[in-house]
């Protein structure tokens, strides 16, 4: 099967279909430009077909006896394991991802469609007490229904799967639009797994398109009720804006501007490599990198010159490469802008103390120093391979810089102190905050989410089962009420 050849289409209730839009999506390969596919986009018409093919083919799924949904998910899960290589290949293809951020991503999705496996059996009812004589409370929890779901380019087929998984798991359908730099990982592959692990028709669409041709229809549309994005803070913001005023609910995984802390007593070995990996892994492109490196002034010279030494030493080039650690970034327009956010940066008064070159959309790792306080790079997000080296005296001043920031995705903690650490981590404006580890962590069973401008909801374990399904009351009544009318 050639991926970029077989799934590069629509999928609507159960068919794969050329979409009927007047343009097409191009996905190019990163690293060397080669077209990969041109798909044609959905339109509002194709929107409303995917809809209601997932309305209709709801209820039925969900009263499909748990157990049997749950072999579908084993057989998605044993299909992975089997075409293994190839998922590995695609991702390298279209994400432009080093084989070794191929593995990091295809292990988590498996471990995620684990959970789901559980998933499926696990929602639970109760019967709680009345203060009514004979009363019976009974509390469902029950499907929300149909979920649109929403993707980001850096890890396609791993977010995707995070929201889609469990939807399905608990007997939601859902409508997934991808990306459109990554339509083939992050939703024809998805979908082609599901499909042939005996999901029904209808029960998951895959639409390709672009808010240039079909505006806010997957949001407005009367179907879903729940939207699931993960992007940027600033079309976040518009999803839960329109989301909102439709009596939608939302989890949002927006934007992050995670800090990796070094206190004085760390092990700066360990944290050097902790630091590198939480930068540089997929060349930056992830949520909870850790843009800012901040360090005990007690511990900076010797932190810097070994941390600077390990980036220079980083290979960029061909992400077919094994010896590959950084590849492409995703287009030409992020890898233009990163190179201007370092020129202006320079500018400005910072010191580039490892400061790479951009070939094509090659970009080399660069460490910046000494920005002003009030720098803009401090506060935003830098998607790619810049890291920011900042001092600091004492914990105080290291909590208050790290939550200087109007996000509050991730971070981490140094320090040979646990529970030191654990105090500090505590005091950090965060959905997530690590001791002794990198920033980029996710499994299935814990809350991943964040705060401030970093989101809202959480997806994981519980979190996961409260994001997808409602809680409905009936009781009953034994014997007769007496009414006051």
């Amino acid at each position: 099967m050639s991926f970029f050849t077989d799934l590069a289409h629509q999928y609507i209730d159960g068919e794969w279909r050329t979409g009927s839009g007047s343009w097409d999506i191009i996905d190019f390969n990163p690293y060397n430009g080669e077209k990969l596919a041109a798909i044609t986009v959905a339109t509002v018409a194709e929107v409303d077909q995917a809809y209601r093919a997932a309305e209709r083919a709801q209820r039925p799924w969900a009263e499909t006896n748990p157990y049997t949904r749950r072999r579908v998910f084993e057989r998605a899960l044993r299909l992975v394991e089997e075409r293994d290589d190839e998922i590995a290949e695609a991702i390298i293809e279209e994400l432009g991802g080093t084989r070794l951020k191929a593995r990091y991503e295809i292990h988590l999705a498996k471990e995620f469609l684990r959970e789901a496996i559980q998933l499926a059996v696990r929602p639970e009812g109760r019967i709680l007490p009345s203060p009514v004589d004979g009363k019976e409370n009974r509390l469902y929890r029950l499907p929300v229904g149909v979920i649109g779901v929403i993707t980001p380019y850096n890890f396609p087929l791993l977010v995707t799967l995070k929201s889609v998984a469990p939807a399905l798991a608990l007997g939601n359908a859902v409508v997934i639009k991808p990306n459109q730099n990554t339509p083939v990982v992050g939703g024809g592959l998805i979908a082609k797994l599901f499909e042939d692990a005996g999901l029904p028709p209808g029960v998951l669409n895959v639409l390709i398109t672009d808010i240039a041709e079909i505006g806010d229809a997957l949001i407005e549309h009367p179907v879903p009720k729940v939207i699931s994005f993960a992007g940027s803070d600033r079309v976040g913001r518009h999803v839960g804006a329109v989301a909102g005023s439709h009596f939608k609910r939302t989890v949002l995984e927006l934007s992050g501007n995670s800090a990796l802390v070094v206190l004085d007593d760390a092990d700066l070995d360990y944290a050097v490599d902790a630091a590198v990996f939480s930068r540089f892994v997929y060349q930056g492109q992830v949520c909870m990198a850790a843009n800012r490196i901040l360090v005990d002034r007690s511990v900076e010279a010797e932190f810097t010159e070994k941390f600077t030494a390990k980036t220079a030493a980083l290979r960029t080039g061909d992400p077919r490469d094994p010896e590959t650690q950084i590849g492409p970034v995703i287009n030409t327009f992020q890898a233009e802008a990163l190179a201007g956010l370092v020129d202006q940066a320079v500018a400005d008064g910072a010191e580039a103390l490892v400061r790479g070159r951009t070939r094509g959309n090659l970009v080399e790792p660069t460490v910046l120093t000494g920005l002003p306080e009030d720098s803009p790079l401090l506060q935003q997000e830098i998607f790619g391979p810049v890291a920011l080296l900042a001092t600091f005296d004492g914990e105080e001043e290291a909590v208050r810089a790290v939550n200087a920031s109007p996000y509050g995705l991730s971070g981490a903690v140094h320090t040979r102190d646990v529970e030191r650490g654990v105090r500090f981590a505590q005091r950090i404006e965060t959905g997530m905050f690590h001791v002794n580890d990198s920033t980029i962590q996710d499994e299935p069973l814990i809350a991943f989410g964040g705060e401030k401008l970093s989101g809202l909801g959480r997806l994981g374990g519980d979190a996961t089962v409260e994001a997808f399904t409602t809680q409905k009351w009936i009781s009953v009544q034994h014997g007769r009420t007496r009414f006051p009318l």
